[in-house]
């Protein structure tokens, strides 16, 4: 059964504990965390940050009040991601994270044109770049374990299970407070629907969430691919080719400049 992520917005207390997680389980490197005028921290997600906690000020009657929201990638049911990829290098799994292959990757950054959340990002800086998000602790999830932002949780926020056990909480959860939740439950149906639930106290367009028809994710993937001209389709094959080439010769500088133990072993021998 797939799994999912349900994140009660009402219950997060914006601690960033789940950021931090993120972090230190997929060993992401620090970012500048001050910045003017933004309450994020860092202020935005990046190939070295793939979760964040964003602060919205609402006005309640006479007073403000504070929601907090954590974003990451919504691994989707029909991921416009994977349908843009045009080499496989990002896949959606049985167990519900979409996982991505750098080794398959030709850098063409079609999956971050398609993609409506705008989750995967690029590592800009680096001479050999890859594309970078969330995975859903993929890793972890193989072992038995729960994503390290839901087990790193202190008040509840985020749970992890089967996504139509979640799904069914969440009704119960907004039947039984009406008062407390808007009556949505994003991902539920937003283009065609997500592995991430969110339960919120306002309306998620207040958020910055997109507001998103329910027709399946691979429709924004034909949009992407259908706005990039012939030619860069055409450059793009041609770079992943010199890489692949560039690699493989890598490979085989390597091999042939470090020889192999038994190899090293006749050599002394002979010596």
């Amino acid at each position: 059964m797939a799994k999912g992520m349900l994140i009660d917005l009402t219950r997060c207390i914006g601690c960033r504990g789940c950021q931090a997680a993120c972090k230190q389980w997929n060993n992401l490197p620090a970012e500048m965390t001050y910045n003017w005028g933004s309450y994020e921290n860092p202020p935005r997600r990046s190939a070295r940050t793939w979760t964040t906690v964003t602060f919205h000020e609402m006005a309640e009657s006479d007073r403000f009040a504070w929601v907090f929201a954590k974003r990451q990638c919504m691994h989707c049911e029909e991921p416009a991601c994977t349908a843009a990829c045009i080499v496989g290098a990002l896949r959606k799994t049985s167990e519900g994270p979409v996982v991505y292959d750098d080794r398959r990757c030709m850098g063409c950054r079609y999956c971050m044109m398609a993609c409506p959340f705008g989750v995967p990002t690029f590592e800009w800086d680096k001479p050999v770049p890859y594309i970078r998000k969330c995975t859903l602790c993929a890793d972890r999830l193989a072992e038995g374990m729960d994503p390290a932002c839901a087990k790193a949780c202190p008040t509840g926020a985020i749970r992890f299970g089967d996504r139509e056990t979640l799904l069914e909480e969440a009704r119960a959860r907004v039947q039984a407070h009406p008062d407390k939740y808007v009556d949505h439950i994003y991902g539920e149906k937003e283009a065609g629907g997500t592995s991430i639930l969110y339960l919120s106290s306002v309306p998620f367009d207040k958020l910055g969430f997109p507001a998103l028809e329910p027709r399946p994710m691979p429709r924004y993937a034909e949009v992407a691919m259908a706005s990039v001209p012939p030619t860069i389709v055409v450059v793009s094959v041609a770079m992943g080719g010199i890489y692949w080439v560039i690699k493989r010769r890598e490979r085989m500088r390597e091999e042939t400049e470090v020889p192999q133990e038994p190899e090293r072993a006749r050599i002394r021998e002979e010596d």
